[in-house]
C-alpha cells in the first residue's frame, strides 16, 4: 500500500480542536533509544572511519563507542529523568533486553513505557521475516515486563511496504515512523487502522550530532526553538512535541548538560504535560476523530 493510500492530506488548521486534560495545551514526550549492535555485523553507524576504508569486522572502535552509551551514558541520562521526574518511553531492540538487564530493570522501576524497536538494529527492509521480527520483539518485551508493547519505532524509522499492516495484525496500536504531523493521525492498514504518534527527525540527536555535525549546544537551542513555536501553535488546539535521544550520543559527557537544560526551561510552563506514547495514544483515542 502506498503512503498516500494509507493517509489523506489534512491541513492541521482545518481540524476540530483537540484539548488535553487538566488545562494543558501541549504534550512533550521523550524517547530513549536503547540498541544492541552485533559485533559480527557491520556497525549501524560509525564515529571513526577505518584507516583502510571498507567495513571491517570486528569493528571494535565503533562497537565500543556505542557500548559506552549503555555502560555509562544511559545512567547519566537517567539522573536527568529522575531529577525532573520526567516519564520516558524506552524504544528498545528485542535482543537488547537480554544484553542489558540493568537498563531494563531501571526502566521498569520507573514505570517507563517499553516500545518495540526491531529485534536487532538493522533496516526492516532487510529483515528475513518481518512478521516474525515484530512478533518476537513483542514477546521478549512481554516476558521482561509482563505487558506487550503498544507502540513501535522502526530502527532508523525504516519500514517495508507492509509494516503498518503487520504491526496492527500483531497487536500494536501505534507507530512513530511517519514523521509528518504535530498531532496523532490514523493510518489505514489491510485490517483496522493504526495510530501514528508524532516523532521527530529534527530534535533527534542522531540527525543533529552524527549527520549534521552540530556542536552539543545545538540540541538545546533547537529543542527550545521548536518548543516555543509548538507552544504558540497549541493556543487553540493541542500539539505534540517529541525529543529523541540515544545513550551513546546524548549520554556523552560534553552533551548531557544541554539535555538537562531543556527540562529546566520547559518546566517553567505549567500548562505543558510530559507524557509517554501510550498516554498520548489513550488521550487521542478518547478525544480525537474516530478511525476511518
Amino acid at each position: 500500500m502506498l503512503p498516500t493510500e494509507r493517509i489523506s492530506y489534512s491541513p492541521i488548521s482545518t481540524r476540530a480542536p483537540l484539548k488535553l486534560p487538566n488545562g494543558k495545551r501541549m504534550a512533550v514526550w521523550v524517547i530513549v533509544n536503547v540498541e544492541e549492535w552485533d559485533i559480527n555485523q557491520t556497525m549501524p553507524r560509525t564515529v571513526l572511519t577505518p584507516p583502510a576504508g571498507g567495513s571491517p569486522m570486528p569493528d571494535i572502535p565503533n562497537w565500543a563507542w556505542h557500548e559506552y552509551g549503555n555502560r555509562v551514558g544511559f545512567w547519566r541520562m537517567l539522573k536527568v529523568f529522575d531529577d525532573y521526574k520526567i516519564p520516558a518511553a524506552l524504544a528498545i531492540n528485542g535482543s537488547a533486553l537480554a544484553a542489558y538487564p540493568p537498563i531494563v530493570e531501571a526502566a521498569k522501576a520507573r514505570n517507563w513505557e517499553f516500545m518495540g524497536h526491531g529485534f536487532t538494529q538493522r533496516n526492516m527492509q532487510k529483515v528475513e521475516n518481518e512478521r516474525e521480527d515484530i512478533r518476537k520483539t513483542a514477546d521478549v518485551i512481554e516476558a521482561a515486563t509482563g505487558k506487550r508493547p503498544r507502540g513501535w519505532l522502526g530502527p532508523g524509522l525504516t519500514e517495508s511496504w507492509n509494516t503498518p499492516d503487520l504491526l496492527k495484525q500483531e497487536g500494536y496500536e501505534y507507530v512513530c515512523d511517519w514523521v509528518l504531523d504535530d498531532q496523532p493521525v490514523w493510518l489505514k492498514t489491510t485490517t483496522t487502522p493504526i495510530v501514528n504518534v508524532p516523532y521527530t527527525q529534527e530534535c533527534n540527536d542522531v540527525a543533529m550530532m552524527l549527520i549534521q555535525h552540530h556542536k552539543a549546544s545545538e540540541y538545546y537551542d533547537r529543542a527550545i526553538d521548536q518548543f516555543e513555536q509548538i507552544y504558540e501553535d497549541s493556543a487553540d488546539s493541542a500539539r505534540i512535541m517529541a525529543l529523541v535521544v540515544h545513550p551513546y550520543i546524548m549520554g556523552a559527557p560534553h552533551r548531557l548538560k544541554h539535555f538537562r537544560r531543556i527540562f529546566e526551561t520547559i518546566q517553567q510552563k505549567s500548562d505543558v504535560a510530559f507524557m509517554t506514547g501510550e498516554q498520548i495514544l489513550d488521550w487521542y483515542l478518547s478525544v480525537g476523530p474516530k478511525a476511518p
